[in-house]
């Protein structure tokens, strides 16, 4: 059983009106990341209690600030500096930026903060500074119990990441996925879930059944997944909050698990029903099962607009597997893949513009995107295997995962989860304890 909670007050909001200077572009490849300057949050009193066995009250304001250096890192377009290179100490630089300092060390963005515990409870307060323009452009305060440290770290990061580059962030996420150990003939798959930097990773079954799949529910922390039940698949809803678990059913002939719609309501799927694999959709609350393609080929791989009137999915019927699109009647289907090679797994990005895929041409797999009329088609990377792209919830990063290669053998074998941005340039491994697979990315946490 999961819980995880975090109780927050936002205490204090200022936005400068006035147009900064600072200006982060991340429609395109950065090749000059921002340079920013993380103080650390410093502490009002010397607390010595222990949160766990490596984290004191005391250390959390280096902590938290070590969180939102990494979040801002891992994006491609910010640059932290070193700190050793700090000029003002972090009381005072939260107090009262001397911005020559900070412009010394060439710095165009600074974020000081402090930490203070009291009566069981945590409050961080954190600013954002424009260091050219000498002016402050966000504060914020949050409460929390101290177990949640790692929390508003993410939180201040997506405030500092939105600030500056006009979109939402996406630190404040979970990801769920395979965990993957042994060898690649008797893998043991178990449902595994951790935050988006790969910390908190919990368990969420045994190994005893194969996995597959797992998908977030847009609205909730509901996720859906497949698993065999005596060689039958079978899909389960899991509540991450409660950890409360029910069976959908049972479905011959299905490969992935089903995709939410954009409401939560209903799933979308596809599985053989006399012969023939069609898409389907079920309404969570009343079971009713409804079907939307009725035709002679291979109808796989659902997913729903984000607002729910069309649904991407992937189809032999021209012949070679391509991606298709229809509303979500079934009606007005048009194929929009044209490209050489095979597409398959289509998921449309929440903020709908662009449908991301795996494309198999000439012995490699590829990710890439295309716009919803299949124009503009941009392959982001490529390596012996991949796939299962699934969008961040702004729709500005990818992760999707990737197999190496084994020899004669059958030795060498490993499965790892990757992330790349849009753009195509900031291509990451993803830290897990184990070997991962399918990959699915949570809403923001913080709505």
């Amino acid at each position: 059983m999961i819980v995880f909670r975090i109780f927050f007050i936002l205490l204090l909001f200022s936005l400068n009106q006035a147009k900064a200077l600072i200006e982060v572009d991340i429609t395109r490849g950065n090749l000059n990341p921002l340079p920013v300057a993380v103080s650390p949050l410093f502490s009002e009193d010397e607390t010595n209690k222990k949160i766990n066995d490596k984290i004191r009250i005391n250390n959390l304001g280096e902590e938290i600030s070590i969180v939102i250096e990494n979040n801002l890192r891992a994006t491609g377009l910010f640059n932290p500096l070193d700190k050793k290179a700090f000029l003002q100490t972090p009381d005072l630089a939260h107090l009262k930026p001397r911005f020559e300092d900070w412009t010394l060390i060439k710095a165009q963005a600074l974020i000081t903060g402090k930490v203070k515990y009291d009566d069981n409870k945590l409050r961080v307060e954190f600013r954002l500074w424009d260091v050219l323009a000498a002016k402050e452009m966000i504060a914020l305060a949050f409460t929390t119990v101290p177990t949640n440290w790692r929390r508003i770290g993410h939180i201040i990061s997506d405030k500092i990441y939105e600030r500056l580059t006009g979109e939402k962030g996406y630190f404040d996420t979970r990801i769920i996925y395979v965990a993957e150990e042994g060898p690649k003939t008797k893998r043991i798959k178990k449902l595994a879930i951790m935050d988006q930097d790969g910390a908190n990773t919990k368990y969420l079954t045994l190994g005893n059944e194969l996995v597959l799949t797992p998908r977030f529910n847009p609205t909730n922390q509901m996720v859906t997944y497949l698993s065999y039940f005596k060689n039958l698949p079978r899909v389960y809803l899991l509540d991450i909050e409660t950890g409360i678990q029910e069976v959908v059913g049972d479905f011959p002939g299905m490969t992935f698990a089903p995709r939410f719609s954009p409401n939560g309501k209903k799933i979308i799927m596809s599985f053989a029903k006399d012969g023939n694999s069609d898409i389907y959709t079920m309404d969570l609350e009343s079971r009713i099962v409804e079907r939307i393609t009725n035709h002679p080929s291979i109808d796989t791989s659902p997913s729903y607009s984000p607002d729910g009137e069309f649904i991407t999915f992937n189809s032999d019927r021209s012949g070679f597997q391509q991606i298709y699109v229809m509303r979500k009647n079934g009606s007005d289907v048009k194929r929009i893949s044209f490209g050489k090679g095979l597409y398959g797994t289509p998921v449309w990005s929440p903020r709908g513009d662009l449908i991301a895929f795996t494309k198999l041409h000439k012995g490699k797999f590829y990710i890439g995107v295309m716009r919803t009329d299949g124009t503009g088609e941009r392959l982001l990377t490529e390596n012996y295997y991949q796939e299962a792209p699934s969008w961040s919830p702004n729709g500005r990063v990818l992760i999707f995962y990737r197999e190496t290669k084994t020899d004669e053998k059958g030795d060498g074998f490993s499965a790892k989860l990757w992330s790349i941005d849009l753009t195509g340039y900031n291509e990451r491994k993803v830290y897990t304890e184990t070997d991962g697979s399918d990959p699915s990315w949570s809403s923001l946490l913080s709505n």
